[in-house]
């Protein structure tokens, strides 16, 4: 499925649409709309930036296991717009899960759930993990001081150590819970996000 707003084209799986459908007939469709919301808000964050340094997106291809913007001019900007790009996206999720707990707290029980999804992905996001935020930022300052060569293996090292750990507490988690799937889920999206980004670093 694909349209256009302005000049950046947006593909969109249609295994989302699928799993949107999915959450209605579960009946959890409103949980689907929160986390949506967060991941939405998330990639402002980086077209936003990007836009403002004149580096608008050409492309926006959004597919279950990745959200991939096209960005060819990425070795054109300086280590600060680049690291600014990257950490805006979790950041604006923190920024959004604050003021949504704050109105929590004034007595709107509604805005508990946009702050729990904002808190969730701005968090997920900044795990030192290669196809993260936080693996990408890991890797823009490694490559100031290390080849790229050293900065990827440096990388990967602790994207390995950060999922085989994450992968065994859920195991735990499981046997222990009878059916919480959460971190097992966690880290079935991690590895497939990491096949599907092929292990491409900026």
């Amino acid at each position: 499925m694909k349209f256009r707003i302005h000049k950046i084209e947006i593909t969109i799986s249609y295994l989302i649409v699928c799993i949107a459908a999915i959450c209605v007939v579960a009946g959890i469709f409103d949980s689907f709309l929160y986390c949506l919301f967060a991941i939405i808000i998330h990639e402002a964050g980086h077209i936003i930036f990007m836009c403002i340094f004149g580096f608008a997106p050409e492309k926006i291809k959004i597919s279950l296991f990745e959200i991939s913007i096209n960005d060819r001019k990425r070795q054109e900007r300086s280590f600060i717009q680049n690291f600014l790009i990257i950490f805006f996206g979790p950041f604006s999720n923190f920024i959004c899960f604050i003021l949504f707990y704050l109105l929590y707290l004034i007595g709107n029980d509604f805005f508990l759930y946009p702050a729990a999804a904002n808190l969730s992905v701005g968090l997920f996001n900044i795990l030192p993990v290669m196809s993260l935020d936080g693996g990408q930022l890991l890797y823009l300052i490694l490559s100031r001081f290390f080849s790229d060569t050293v900065s990827q293996r440096i990388v990967n090292l602790i994207t390995f150590i950060i999922i085989f750990p994450l992968a065994f507490l859920g195991f735990i988690l499981l046997f222990n819970s009878k059916y919480n799937f959460s971190l097992l889920i966690v880290c079935t999206y991690l590895v497939l996000s990491l096949i599907c980004r092929n292990n491409r670093y900026y």
